[in-house]
């Protein structure tokens, strides 16, 4: 489907929800080493929060206490208060964590070693992580989904285009299978049966049934070259996917499979977020140094906010549903 025009407009007010709770936008720079702090009622950068070498990713703990950034080359995590953006803690001697997550259950926190090929499964008490097992898989692990029940860890393999199964019970690896070039993200639906992996190296989207072992690929959605990060919409229907070389994003009905509407955004869209409301998105652009802000009703570029170097992931604690 055709996007739609895009148009700045610095009049548009922020999203009814962000400005009702306030609470900041944090944007990663990977190659400037920090956290951009951004205000979403006037979508101005208040600070940067130094963090360790090359973080990529961030995420939330379960308990919504601490937004966790990932320090790849510093092998260490940043913890960050969601509400007041000081820093919390550092936590060292996590061996380059490039993507995590943490299992449903919060009782698992998990890595991958993107540089050195390997996922870290860590026993989580609410507080400390402790290893319990490291597994060697395939060439340039990418990212991670849990399913629901905290039963299976699946994750992307960049270099080597395979999709690989981990039982989180017995800790070892249960399938593998190849992908499209360049797996980068995935994403599980809430009934746990199939998974969506964006190909980077490709033009869309490939869909596995993964209720069956080894996963079997039953459909691929063409949503544009580049495709790489997923974000819901938060309404357990439709997921939203960055297409970093197409410069778009594509909404997926993921009932039906198919992209009902597109979305302009500039710069190698990667990363994003939604709002609590579902009606702004916030991704980042990584080659133009900003955090891009879409009307969703509109489909418009509202606003840019410049931010550090090589932005990449995105985080709000007022923030739509994850599936």
């Amino acid at each position: 489907m055709k996007a739609a025009p895009a148009l700045a407009q610095q009049s548009v007010p922020a999203s009814p929800a962000l400005a009702a709770a306030a609470y900041p936008v944090f944007v990663l720079n990977s190659l400037e080493d920090s956290v951009s702090v951004i205000n979403p009622v006037d979508w101005t950068e208040t600070r940067r929060i130094p963090t360790g070498k090359e973080p990529h990713h961030l995420y939330m703990t379960p308990d919504e206490k601490s937004v966790i950034v990932a320090n790849a080359l510093g092998d260490s995590l940043t913890f960050i208060d969601p509400r007041t953006a000081e820093v919390q803690r550092t936590v060292r001697g996590i061996l380059d964590p490039y993507q995590l997550r943490f299992s449903p259950d919060m009782k698992w926190f998990v890595t991958v070693a993107n540089r050195l090929n390997h996922i870290d499964i860590y026993r989580w008490d609410g507080k400390e992580m402790t290893l319990a097992k490291r597994i060697s898989t395939g060439k340039t692990p990418s990212h991670l989904w849990i399913d629901s029940k905290s039963t299976t860890i699946y994750a992307t393999m960049q270099d080597s285009d395979e999709l690989v199964a981990v039982d989180l019970a017995t800790q070892t690896l249960q399938w593998r299978v190849k992908t499209g070039t360049m797996p980068a993200d995935v994403f599980g639906t809430p009934d746990d049966k199939t998974l969506l992996v964006g190909l980077t190296g490709g033009d869309g989207v490939e869909v596995y049934d993964v209720s069956v072992k080894p996963a079997r690929l039953v459909k691929k959605i063409p949503t544009g070259l580049g495709a790489h990060a997923f974000r819901a919409a938060g309404d357990r229907r439709h997921v939203y996917v960055s297409n970093r070389v197409a410069n778009t994003i594509s909404k997926i009905d993921y009932q039906a499979f198919s992209v009902v509407t597109s979305f302009l955004a500039p710069s190698g869209p990667d990363c994003m977020d939604v709002s609590a409301d579902g009606k702004t998105i916030m991704v980042a652009s990584r080659w133009a140094r900003k955090l891009t802000v879409i009307d969703v009703a509109s489909g418009k570029i509202v606003r840019q906010v410049k931010v550090g170097k090589s932005p990449h992931g995105v985080w709000t604690l007022n923030h739509a549903a994850r599936q």
